[in-house]
């Protein structure tokens, strides 16, 4: 089969279509590929879908496809690539997909991008104290003496320490390469000369959340970090330290964490809880040692637009017979999101 030849379809709910892919983000499918429709695939399993999935070689997914498992790919006889317009694939690339040997790719790391700016936004925020000094301005109304206040603020020579060293993580740590800080990183499958090529001191998870001005988690949610961040480690944390979670709600403990803060000497900045909205009454809310934001770090906006691209891009690469660039293997699911 030719690869100029491939056909090429969306499967996704329509309003996601209209959401990540601008009116001409699918032009250069359509002159290098066969788009065979500007609809996307909604269900597998309709006369509609049945009919586009036969013919397609190729597809790009997003948030909200349905299952790709054995039924489907035996009505898809031509499939060979699946292209994720989004981040994680466990929500839709079943096993039949790897047993079969479909190519996946993600957006992974487009999404990464905006995570990782969101991050360092308030990493350098958080160890300057603005979060804090703006609350004092705005309760007090008057002059508020900031060095009286923290003594320790700025963020020239403050430790920052990085719990995952995921694709998030490392964009991360290349954002805050040019600023005058010391980065530490705790993952168990980083080796030392990983970490002196990224240029940043290799800790122990309790090392590093007991000598690091901000925390900042970047982990994976899999079965084995469920409360990774547990109560003996949040006791650990530096008095004044700020906790940055833009990971998953259920890597911590958030009763442990509550109960740190409302000692007075920790800060969190939290833009994913367990559950994704708090229940109203939460003391979360109300403790100004604390920032919410509502799951808003990764990809929204024009930020979705470089995800589409991300597909569109592969989707080109292979129409030039040129491998996928980020091709996801099934063993990666065991350590990634």
């Amino acid at each position: 089969m030719s690869t100029n030849s491939l056909n090429v379809a969306l499967a996704m709910p329509a309003s996601t279509a209209r959401t990540v892919f601008p009116p001409t983000s699918l032009d250069p499918l359509e002159r290098s590929l066969n788009l065979l429709s500007h609809d996307p695939i909604e269900d597998f399993h309709s006369p509609e879908g049945r009919a586009v999935l036969v013919e397609a070689d190729v597809l790009i997914t997003g948030w909200g496809c349905p299952m790709i498992d054995d039924a489907v790919l035996d009505a898809a006889p031509r499939l060979r690539y699946v292209l994720h317009a989004a981040g994680t694939v466990k929500h839709h690339i079943g096993d039949a997909c790897w047993e079969r040997g479909i190519q996946i790719s993600s957006a992974a790391d487009a999404n990464a991008i905006p995570v990782a700016e969101y991050t360092v936004a308030m990493i350098v925020l958080a160890n300057k104290k603005v979060l804090q000094i703006a609350q004092a301005l705005h309760s007090t109304r008057t002059a508020v003496p900031a060095e009286q206040l923290f003594p320790d603020m700025g963020n020239y020579r403050k430790r920052v320490g990085i719990i995952g060293a995921s694709k998030i993580g490392r964009h991360v740590i290349r954002l805050l390469a040019g600023y005058e800080l010391e980065v530490v990183v705790a993952d168990p499958y980083l080796s030392a000369s990983e970490a002196s090529a990224l240029g940043v001191g290799l800790l122990s998870l309790d090392e590093l959340v007991a000598s690091s001005d901000v925390v900042s988690l970047h982990a994976p949610s899999l079965p084995s970090t469920k409360n990774l961040i547990d109560a003996g480690l949040i006791e650990r944390m530096r008095p004044g330290a700020t906790f940055i979670n833009t990971s998953r709600g259920e890597l911590v403990d958030q009763e442990a964490l509550l109960a740190r803060v409302e000692k007075g000497d920790l800060y969190a900045i939290l833009d994913v809880t367990t559950p994704w909205v708090l229940p109203a009454e939460s003391r979360f809310y109300s403790h100004p040692n604390v920032l919410l934001t509502p799951h808003v770090a990764g990809s929204l906006g024009t930020e979705l637009e470089r995800m589409a691209a991300s597909a569109v891009q592969e989707a080109l690469r292979l129409s030039r017979g040129v491998p996928l660039a980020y091709q996801l293997k099934a063993e990666d699911l065991a350590i990634t999101a």
